[in-house]
């Protein structure tokens, strides 16, 4: 990926990973985020679910219950979290119908690029709910 931007959010990434506190303020973040974005004008549908299931991952890995994944891995999942949630990137997120293209377009390139490793993280947390009952509320503080 050939984007200055998201190589400092690599260098940020890279310092949160240890970091339980800092990892979830930034899900937080992003959580808060994911509340204001106007949907409607992002066209890819399944970038929003993307979103979830990458901080799902983050927040099973900062507390220590899924680590059967690649550190590389989850630097590049914290880095595309803290890409999507600084509002100063490639495209700024306050241009009307255009400030999501960039974030979507890392999104997509990350989400694919991991995809092996996302299923796996899929499987174990399909099997970790078949083995305990959860909570089925729709808001978005219960998808992460």
């Amino acid at each position: 990926m050939n984007n200055r931007f998201f190589d400092i959010a690599l260098n940020r990434a890279s310092g949160l990973l240890g970091k339980k506190g800092r990892l979830l303020m930034l899900l937080a973040n992003m959580t808060r985020k994911l509340q204001t974005v106007n949907w409607k004008d992002v066209k890819a549908s399944s970038i929003k679910e993307n979103f979830f299931t990458l901080g799902r991952m983050v927040k099973a890995y900062a507390f220590g219950r899924y680590r059967e994944v690649p550190w590389k891995t989850m630097l590049l999942v914290v880095a595309t979290i803290l890409y999507f949630v600084n509002p100063i990137d490639l495209i700024p997120d306050w241009i009307p119908a255009l400030g999501l293209t960039d974030d979507a377009g890392i999104l997509m390139s990350v989400y694919a690029s991991l995809s092996n490793e996302v299923d796996k993280f899929l499987s174990w947390e399909k099997a970790r709910a078949l083995q305990q009952p959860h909570d089925s509320s729709p808001d978005v503080a219960n998808q992460l």
